[in-house]
């Protein structure tokens, strides 16, 4: 039995002689004081209420902003490639504008995004709901954010033509 406390006694004395590692040096320097276990709670987080959806809530980032996000970005990709595919295809045609305007139209009208507009619609349908934005009685719509609205148009020909016209 002694020698179980003892062989106690000899792995403590280790783990004191071990450098401490960073986060116990961290946490050690949070400490107000030895004898305290942390700093007190601040005033905001005494009044605000514990409740499971507050805690859901804080788990991560938002669906809305997690979903606009991919949405930008994935337009944003889009128009790369479009711009990419839209110089090469001048170089093809140069010297002959309608052979041009003829297959850049047709590359339009063909390409789809059928996986892009309906992450597009998902977020035109349920941003106002998950931001909880207000209404403007006067327009019977949501109010603009940031003075412009929330929505995103859908790609199609007439998306691609207006930023790369034929």
């Amino acid at each position: 039995m002694e020698s179980r406390s003892a062989l106690r006694a000899l792995r403590l004395e280790r783990v004191s002689e071990q450098q401490d590692s960073s986060v116990e040096r961290l946490v050690r320097n949070s400490l107000i004081s030895d004898e305290a276990v942390g700093r007190p709670f601040s005033e905001r987080v005494r009044q605000s209420r514990r409740t499971l959806e507050n805690y859901l809530k804080a788990g991560g980032l938002p669906r809305w902003m997690e979903r606009v996000i991919e949405v930008d970005g994935r337009i944003a990709l889009e128009q790369q490639r479009l711009a990419t595919a839209y110089r090469a295809l001048q170089g093809e045609c140069e010297g002959d504008p309608a052979l041009f305007a003829r297959r850049w139209l047709a590359l339009a009208h063909a390409t789809r995004y059928d996986d892009l507009n309906d992450l597009i619609r998902q977020h035109n349908d349920w941003y106002p709901i998950e931001r909880d934005l207000p209404m403007d009685l006067r327009t019977r719509d949501y109010v603009k954010v940031n003075g412009r609205s929330y929505r995103r148009p859908e790609l199609g020909p007439e998306w691609v033509l207006e930023h790369f016209p034929a």
